[in-house]
């Protein structure tokens, strides 16, 4: 199973989602690195030298490294919604079929599907 880094813009909610469906999660709090202001291509090189794949809302930065060529155990953006068990349960359905993300950017976000009751979350990856 797939081993976890949150940095800290991403939610609590999501983190006991992931860890309630087995998840290794590392939070940067529990790391020690919570209100330091550790530039992102620090955090993904500990996330890596970890063994953890990065979660964030940050999409932007982490696309950002990943295009760049950044070696990673992967990158996972998933967008700020308040769905957050849908969000979780999304992620772990594409994982289950997944050996590695190593150098992988895999983006979880919410389709627009007015008038729905229920969210519809998509999970796309995205090239270097």
């Amino acid at each position: 199973m797939f081993r976890f880094y949150t940095n800290e813009n991403l939610a609590a909610e999501l983190v006991e989602a992931l860890r309630g469906l087995g998840y290794d999660v590392l939070t940067s709090y529990e790391a020690g690195n919570a209100n330091q202001g550790i530039p992102d291509d620090q955090v993904l090189a500990a996330a890596t030298a970890d063994h953890r794949c990065v979660v964030t809302f940050n999409r932007d930065d982490f696309a950002a490294l990943h295009c760049d060529g950044v070696e990673h155990e992967g990158i996972v953006v998933c967008k700020d919604d308040p769905e957050r068990q849908e969000l979780a349960h999304i992620l772990h359905d594409y994982l289950t079929g997944q050996k590695t993300l190593r150098n992988r950017l895999i983006r979880v976000l919410k389709k627009n599907q007015p008038g729905k009751s229920k969210p519809v979350f998509i999970v796309r990856e995205y090239p270097r």
